[in-house]
């Protein structure tokens, strides 16, 4: 313990918000108050940067007819992800992967261009900008979770398609559709576990000491 330790009530919040946050695909439509979007996403600006570059950009859908283009695009890659899976492809067809037309708020998080002038930190690592707004989203997602908000990442669509789509400028990237807004429940695990798609692996088999493969 040290003199900047929260108090045992504080850390207990935080690490609940962590083990209690879900991908959502289940929502109960409803709506988000401004004051609270602008405070969610103002966590996400909280979330560290490489070179302090702020890659992210957040546009938000309020277009219903925006939002229903998005959402035959996600489907078009849901068939495309299905054929790639051979023979998981019924399985996985019984999947929900979205919950776009649900949400109260469809968000796409987005890497801004004209990245390649910032070297800090990325001269050998380039990806580091994807890093930096996967932390955003993340700051966003265990925000939502304490303010009792479902958030849910998608990643199926084609890049350049969305982009498009949303006017974006050339070199820039949407990385995340992300659905936000009110929820029945929360998951007691995550949905894939319950579905029976795949089994989380422990952390002991994933922490390595010294040289790689070698359990701590």
């Amino acid at each position: 313990m040290t003199d900047h330790t929260f108090t045992d009530h504080e850390r207990a919040a935080v690490y609940r918000a962590i083990a209690e946050r879900r991908d959502m695909r289940h929502f109960c439509g409803g709506s988000v108050a401004p004051e609270l979007l602008a405070r969610l996403l103002e966590a996400a600006h909280h979330a560290p940067s490489v070179g302090l570059m702020q890659p992210w950009r957040f546009l938000r859908i309020t277009d219903p007819a925006l939002r229903g283009q998005i959402q035959a695009q996600v489907e078009e890659e849901r068939i495309r992800t299905a054929e790639a899976l051979g023979e998981r492809s019924d399985d996985f067809m019984k999947l929900k992967v979205e919950g776009i037309s649900d949400c109260a708020e469809v968000l796409v998080a987005a890497l801004m261009d004209d990245r390649d002038k910032h070297i800090f930190g990325r001269r050998t690592l380039p990806e580091m900008d994807m890093a930096s707004l996967s932390c955003a989203i993340q700051n966003l997602w265990l925000a939502a979770r304490a303010e009792g908000l479902g958030m849910g990442w998608v990643s199926l669509f084609d890049p350049q398609a969305l982009a498009d789509l949303l006017k974006m400028p050339t070199g820039s990237k949407p990385l995340a559709i992300l659905c936000l807004g009110p929820v029945k429940e929360f998951y007691p695990a995550p949905m894939l576990v319950l579905e029976g798609w795949a089994q989380p692996r422990a952390l002991q088999a994933l922490v390595y000491e010294n040289t790689w493969g070698v359990i701590a």
